[in-house]
């Protein structure tokens, strides 16, 4: 099985997709990227672990904090969500997992389920 990062913070209708998408797959860990909002009120049937960021923070400052988090949790290839979030997010968390040196396969769901978009 497969580790999953999730970014969840703004955009409408983007906690259902991630919901979904994490309930869907079967993952080996699940790692929520939000913010403070999101820790409070976001909810999966499935144990997740949530790691909160301050998006106000400089983008090496995101970095370093979501590395921090999840060094020594993941490794080989991990399965990756940007529907949620921000650009900004997005780059401190493509950023902090290559520092980490894993590999990133981008997912979604789709009509189809989940798909791995290549």
């Amino acid at each position: 099985m497969t580790d999953i990062v999730c970014c969840l913070s703004v955009g409408k209708g983007t906690w259902g997709h991630v919901s979904r998408l994490i309930q869907d797959g079967e993952w080996e860990n699940i790692y929520i990227i939000t913010n403070e909002f999101g820790k409070e009120n976001f909810s999966s049937e499935k144990k997740f672990q949530t790691i909160v960021v301050d998006s106000n923070q400089p983008l090496n400052d995101l970095k370093e904090n979501i590395k921090k988090e999840l060094d020594g949790k993941i490794s080989g290839d991990v399965a990756v969500n940007f529907v949620s979030g921000t650009g900004k997010e997005h780059m401190a968390v493509m950023a902090a997992l290559l520092h980490l040196g894993v590999g990133i396969r981008l997912v979604a769901l789709t009509k189809e389920g989940i798909s791995e978009i290549s």
